[in-house]
């Protein structure tokens, strides 16, 4: 793995905020350009490919430290196929090129894990399971050719919810377990040009992180045997770490302060 992303283009889904912007900032840190992808929140996107030019131009005095180019941003729906497509077919056409997918979206909503009349309703099955595991297939089917011309990567950001029952619904449970499933099948699929990986991290507290209600934030820390809840920029900086790696492949790195032990 080399020591500098420069040249490399990274395409991120879900980014303007939370996890997927931190994930943008680490891989801007390292020099890669970078695609910011959004839905419906523009200003948040385009406010952070500001943020970033700044950074940039901040760190290196030169022309090319002020390319308009470097950081964009674009819209897309990714519960919809066509859009999905052209996420991928206007990244490569703006960038030239395409040597990581960073694909971090994903869906839920907040039920009673146990009562199982809660966990029954079909459209959040559906929805789930479009958005979860659906989705990320054919953002990888949209963006394989374009990996194996870099020998690139593909990484999916799944969840702790995949591997131990639990979490804020069934439906995101066990769609997540499908999900890394799914990257292990891909993996095999993609080799040997492209590396297929997937990160599971456990509670955040990003604005959906923050939906839980307090109380499950303080049990969720004293539970944890690090005794924290699990900092954005340490799973930001290691799916970066693993997109990069270029010895691995099929993998689910976990990054949880030890929630799992317990």
């Amino acid at each position: 793995m080399s020591k500098s992303g420069d040249g490399q283009v990274a395409l991120v889904t879900a980014s303007s905020a939370g996890l997927g912007a931190a994930v943008a900032r680490s891989l801007a840190n390292i020099g890669a350009r970078i695609v910011i992808n959004y839905c419906h929140s523009r200003e948040k996107a385009e406010a952070l490919v500001s943020e970033l030019h700044l950074q940039r131009k901040g760190s290196i005095a030169d022309e090319e430290a002020a390319c308009k180019n470097r950081y964009i941003a674009i819209q897309a729906d990714l519960n919809v196929r066509s859009d999905i497509k052209k996420l991928v077919e206007e990244t490569v056409q703006a960038m030239g090129r395409l040597d990581i997918v960073i694909s971090n979206h994903g869906w839920t909503t907040f039920t009673n894990f146990m009562n199982i009349e809660e966990n029954i309703d079909e459209e959040d099955w559906d929805h789930c399971f479009s958005m979860n595991v659906k989705s990320p297939l054919l953002l990888f089917h949209a963006a394989k050719k374009h990996l194996e011309a870099t020998e690139g990567s593909f990484l999916t950001v799944s969840s702790v919810s995949g591997i131990k029952p639990g979490g804020s619904c069934l439906a995101y449970s066990v769609t997540k377990a499908a999900q890394i499933h799914l990257t292990k099948s891909l993996a095999l699929i993609a080799s040997p040009k492209v590396r297929v990986n997937t990160v599971a991290p456990s509670l955040m507290l990003t604005e959906w992180g923050m939906k839980f209600p307090t109380k499950m934030h303080d049990a969720v820390r004293e539970k944890n045997p690090l005794k924290k809840i699990i900092a954005l920029e340490d799973v930001a900086e290691h799916i970066v770490s693993v997109a990069r790696n270029r010895s691995m492949t099929g993998t689910t790195e976990i990054v949880d302060a030890g929630y799992l032990l317990v």
